[in-house]
């Protein structure tokens, strides 16, 4: 299977990174920094007292629209600040039986790749891992999760799901095929608006927040929210899924942070509106309250809007 990892960052890089190693053929599509920097230092995996590197095969959007080249699959990893930049690069690459598994969270993205490409192209893709960029562009991994779930947005069953879910299983990837991936989407969603509200509403940890008067019952309430947003759309959060989410955002002495909380501490960019703004939309379109997350929706845009002036 020929694959195309878009994006060489912390979750894209990490998995693209696991499956090169495996022997997969891999090509990662990136900018001409970040190709110029990988092919001086190479793709460099921390991974607690392990580091590993490779030397990765490289292409950027220009030598990939010079030269088409249709892959089995195209892995997307990118930031939804780059989502649209992102699909007219790749474009050169997607052929008659391309797969195309964004690793995104949210489902704006999933509109816009199937207006795109037609959505007999698109997958349902779910990643769960603990990784971040250092300073030198390396992949550092922060905890041992690292999994990834896919699947016909129709909730068919499809002999291409199996075989992309055999190729990461393949190598040791903890890949699964959930009942319902847009399901799976819509609960990962809830989760990742809730600790990315929580921690950039407080600016500080999930443990800093939990450590202060009120801080675990925000962390619950935003919860609730999300989660009443998510039924309402028709996707409930099961009783032991909400309790585990809960478990990690009001987690005493957690260092958690999510990557929007790191872009806002850093001054860059968040994805905002790709987030928190299409939530809370929807919750409105449905009719559910969300105080709270307007609030953090408000937090984050104002800060957008002055790190974009």
């Amino acid at each position: 299977m020929r694959i195309l990892v878009v994006g060489a960052g912390a979750t894209g890089g990490y998995f693209g990174a696991v499956l090169a190693r495996a022997g997969q053929d891999v090509t990662f599509l990136v900018r001409p920094g970040r190709a110029a920097a990988l092919r001086r230092r190479g793709l460099r995996v921390v991974d607690g007292d392990e580091v590993w590197r490779l030397d990765p095969a490289l292409v950027t959007a220009e030598e990939l629209a010079a030269a088409p080249t249709p892959y089995d699959l195209v892995l997307l990893s990118v930031k939804a600040t780059a989502l649209d930049a992102a699909i007219a690069d790749l474009a050169p690459a997607v052929g008659p039986d391309t797969a195309i598994v964004p690793q995104l969270n949210g489902l704006a993205h999933i509109d816009a790749l199937a207006a795109r490409f037609g959505a007999e192209r698109v997958l349902g893709g779910v990643a769960k891992v603990v990784t971040t960029l250092d300073g030198d562009g390396d992949i550092l991994r922060l905890a041992p999760l690292a999994q990834f779930a896919l699947g016909e947005l129709d909730g068919s069953v499809s002999p291409r799901v199996e075989e992309i879910r055999k190729v990461f299983a393949d190598a040791g990837i903890d890949a699964r095929v959930p009942a319902d991936v847009v399901t799976a989407l819509w609960h990962k969603w809830v989760f990742i608006t809730t600790i990315g509200g929580l921690t950039a509403l407080m600016r500080g940890t999930v443990g800093e927040v939990n450590a202060a008067p009120g801080g675990t019952e925000l962390a619950t309430a935003l919860l609730d929210e999300a989660a009443a947003v998510s039924a309402a759309a028709g996707h409930a959060v099961p009783e032991d899924e909400r309790r585990a989410s809960l478990d990690v955002v009001t987690a005493a002495g957690s260092p958690i942070v999510p990557s929007l909380y790191r872009d806002l501490a850093a001054g860059r960019p968040t994805e905002v509106e790709h987030l928190f703004g299409d939530l809370t939309a929807r919750a409105r379109a449905l009719g559910v309250p969300t105080p709270l997350l307007d609030l953090a929706t408000l937090h984050l845009r104002v800060h957008q809007a002055r790190v974009t002036a």
